[in-house]
């Protein structure tokens, strides 16, 4: 367990376009819909208002050209075992994106 019997776990990010797809869908939708079917503890997905990811020139909501590259952000918590088991298919969906992968300790609430 750890950090003064705190639970600790793994918290995943996934750093996408919105006009990303998989299968001609929504990546980030479907992400979500993968992490659900297979019982991750909790996910979201953050729709930005403004970013830019690697070099690419910044984006903001409101641009007229922006035009579906705004970044969105899906970030899920859950034990270091799930992790490891849905992590694969997550490289594959978004396998030209960024993933960050970080240990945390939950402060208050349960993985389950």
């Amino acid at each position: 367990m750890s950090a003064g019997d705190r639970p600790m776990a793994v918290q995943v990010t996934l750093y996408l376009h919105e006009d990303d797809e998989w299968h001609h869908r929504s990546l980030y939708l479907e992400v979500l819909r993968y992490l659900h079917e297979e019982n991750v503890a909790g996910a979201v997905a953050y729709h930005t208002v403004a970013g830019f990811m690697g070099r690419m020139r910044l984006k903001t909501a409101t641009l007229v050209d922006a035009g579906g590259r705004l970044p969105v952000v899906v970030t899920f918590v859950d034990t270091d075992e799930h992790v490891q088991r849905v992590m694969p298919r997550l490289k594959e969906m978004a396998a030209h994106r960024l993933i960050v992968r970080e240990n945390v300790v939950v402060e208050q609430g349960s993985l389950d």
